[in-house]
């Protein structure tokens, strides 16, 4: 049987947090997810005891910004005019624990925003600036036997040489994703590669008939030198073993080997269409490491977009910020991140650009599953510091993102930043450094930047193989119209260059509700659902019609939290989603463009929450991909109208009070909203 996307996500967790082999000394890695103790200060001597301070229990993920900024549906909510508390706080954790020799034992931090200070019984064991990606401490040398210290000083404050600088979103600080105790024997994958698998699949030549593979094994030995067999198993969706390799090393501290694969006949991973995946197992002595394997091919060309087994592939879809809830921020469970990707895979969505930060795990691993293609991106965002410190920083993270997420075949893209505001001599030299060290690190994917607030052909947009652009056409500044022929006139100017569009959108309130709405100003709170459904239909139109646009992403699939925000929807939230921030309403927006890349029939009647009116005529507006529907007002069935381009429309006269609007297409298609009208002169 095949293995679904939920499922997938599970075997990999499955595989990642236990026992993998079944050696002595096989690897072992075990969640530490509960017992912390936590408090939000600076505690002198916290790596030795809690003092005296009132420290609470808490399990991870956890955020201590959780209730900083106002959320939707959260009684714990607290105004923050001022933005949101970043500072120092401490976390400590007992635990217990037997060593055993010719074992090494690392902690494994998911993400811990955005300085880690790591010390095991009173002694620093390790130090990290970086808030997105996994990091790993050895902490063999700390461990005694019995109870042990953990304690964990995380600072999220803002730091000249540590990215992000600055964004339109909430820095985040804590531990909030997990944390794990990985064992391994003397002799093993290597741990220490940027806090990646240590392992590196690479497709060499890909035909119907075979592809031509390297398993690139990073290999450590803490122990004394030895000999050990490296093994690779490549097994397809229903666990059949299709390819195998061995090779014998003798190892002395650290080793990196490579071994040649070949899969007959292979089943290509196809995107949404066909996300088949293959897994590899690395094997050297008792120590296991599994990673996933698909079989596929990217460039981009600057005519036809992106090319996916060598066929043009349609990308369309939307921006997504880390996942998060209101009152629990970004420390959120993989149930949250897995419904998340469904709603975003119900969309019809065919990619998604992670922006602007390496997200966690689950979404890489449901995005392989589900085959959305991805671009990801390190947290280069606004402004660059002066000096080398800001830009080794930054080569840090591009090295993590690459490691720890080389073997996902979703991944089409590695992103170098994101609208750099100013053409400086240290900006352009953080972007060439990224652009190199992407490039050294895998070359195989193309690089992107997303390009904003500069001319079209400002230096900072030229680093990376393709460009796309933040548009915003219609609400920030021109008309929605402006964008075809912007489009047009770049594509014209660069013909060579693979170009796309990596933002666009406008405010949309399901609390402001307008018909036909007039175009808001960006900062009043005022930004009807209707506005922004039409900004929608426009720009979508334009876009459908030019494949040289590589990708098309909405900004964004959810609302989501930005402290220094005060419009829209409500303070501290950018409501530029397609989903409000609590998930519970899908705005208009969402459905439109369901009808356009959804291939499940649906039918939606826009307007729903527009349930006073005052004005007797009324313009009924459905979204649908069939070809006709059926209205009935108040239980009186309507003339049937054809789907044109998506929409479907009636002019109905509403009658006093209560009116019930229904819309039907075949058999199981069904829509209803309740509106009411009052006569405005009347009251």
């Amino acid at each position: 049987m095949r293995v679904g996307w939920i499922s997938l996500a599970a075997l990999l967790a499955a595989v990642s947090f236990g026992a993998v082999s079944s050696g002595a000394w096989a690897r072992t890695v075990t969640p530490l997810n509960t017992d912390w103790r936590f408090v939000r200060q600076d505690v002198p001597d916290a790596k030795d005891g809690e003092g005296a301070v009132p420290w609470q229990s808490i399990a991870l993920p956890h955020t201590f910004n959780a209730h900083d900024v106002r959320a939707l549906n959260d009684p714990q909510a607290v105004p923050s005019p001022n933005g949101y508390y970043r500072g120092p706080a401490w976390y400590r954790h007992a635990l217990d624990i037997q060593p055993k020799p010719g074992q090494h034992y690392y902690l494994q931090f998911d993400g811990a925003a955005l300085i880690a200070d790591v010390y095991v019984n009173g002694q620093l064991a390790g130090h990290h600036e970086g808030g997105y990606a996994a990091f790993r401490v050895d902490v063999t040398p700390y461990l005694k036997a019995g109870a042990n210290a953990v304690a964990v000083r995380v600072d999220n404050t803002k730091v000249a040489h540590i990215a992000p600088l600055q964004g339109d979103f909430n820095v985040y600080g804590g531990l909030y994703r997990g944390v794990s105790l990985i064992a391994v024997p003397d002799v093993h994958v290597d741990l220490k590669d940027h806090g990646g698998p240590g392992v590196y699949l690479t497709v060499k030549n890909l035909s119907d008939a075979r592809a031509d593979l390297t398993a690139r094994v990073l290999l450590a030995n803490d122990g004394k030198a030895a000999s050990a067999t490296v093994r690779v198993k490549v097994t397809d969706a229903d666990g059949k073993i299709v390819a195998t390799a061995r090779r014998s090393q003798t190892l002395a501290g650290n080793t990196p080997v490579e071994l040649p694969l070949t899969v007959k006949k292979p089943h290509l991973w196809q995107g949404r269409a066909d996300p088949y995946l293959y897994h590899a197992e690395v094997t050297v002595g008792d120590d296991a490491v599994t990673v996933p394997l698909g079989l596929r091919t990217v460039d981009i060309d600057p005519d036809r977009g992106l090319i996916l087994n060598g066929k043009p592939y349609p990308v369309h879809g939307v921006d997504m910020q880390q996942p998060g809830r209101p009152g629990k921020g970004t420390a959120v469970s993989s149930d949250e991140i897995d419904a998340d990707m469904k709603t975003i895979y119900d969309l019809g969505a065919t990619g998604i650009r992670l922006a602007h930060m390496q997200h966690p795990q689950r979404v890489y691993d449901d995005a392989d599953g589900m085959g959305f293609v991805l671009t990801t991106e390190v947290p280069f965002v606004d402004e660059a510091s002066p000096g080398d410190a800001f830009r080794d920083n930054l080569v840090q993270q591009m090295r993590e993102l690459i490691a720890q997420n080389y073997n996902h075949p979703s991944i089409v893209m590695w992103g170098i930043g994101n609208e750099v505001r100013k053409d400086t001599p240290e900006g352009n030299a953080v972007l060439a450094a990224l652009q190199t060290t992407a490039k050294s690190l895998d070359a195989t994917r193309p690089t992107i930047y997303s390009h904003c607030c500069l001319p079209d052909d400002s230096p900072t947009a030229l680093h990376a193989d393709a460009t796309s652009y933040n548009r915003y056409f219609g609400w920030y500044s021109g008309e929605m119209k402006d964008l075809g022929p912007w489009a047009d006139g770049i594509h014209a100017r660069f013909p060579k260059r693979a170009i796309g569009v990596s933002e666009y959108g406008a405010g949309g309130s399901i609390r402001a509700q307008e018909d036909p709405p007039a175009r808001p100003p960006t900062t009043s709170y005022w930004h009807p659902e209707q506005y922004q459904a039409q900004f929608h239909e426009q720009y979508w139109n334009q876009m459908k019609t030019r494949p040289f646009l590589w990708s098309d992403f909405v900004w964004v699939a959810f609302d989501f939290p930005s402290a220094w925000r005060n419009e829209g929807d409500r303070p501290a939230v950018n409501d530029k989603g397609l989903v409000t921030e609590d998930r519970l309403v899908k705005k208009d927006a969402y459905y439109w463009y369901q009808a356009n890349w959804s291939d499940r029939l649906m039918v939606h009647i826009a307007s729903p929450r527009y349930t006073a009116r005052r004005v007797r005529e009324a313009t009924v507006r459905v979204y649908s991909n069939v070809d006709e529907v059926r209205l009935q007002l108040n239980g009186e069935s309507l003339a049937a109208q054809p789907v044109k381009d998506h929409v479907a429309t009636w002019t109905v006269s509403l009658k006093d009070g209560d009116n019930t609007v229904e819309a039907f297409a075949g058999k199981d298609l069904h829509d209803v909203v309740h509106w009411q009208y009052t006569d405005a002169v009347t009251q």
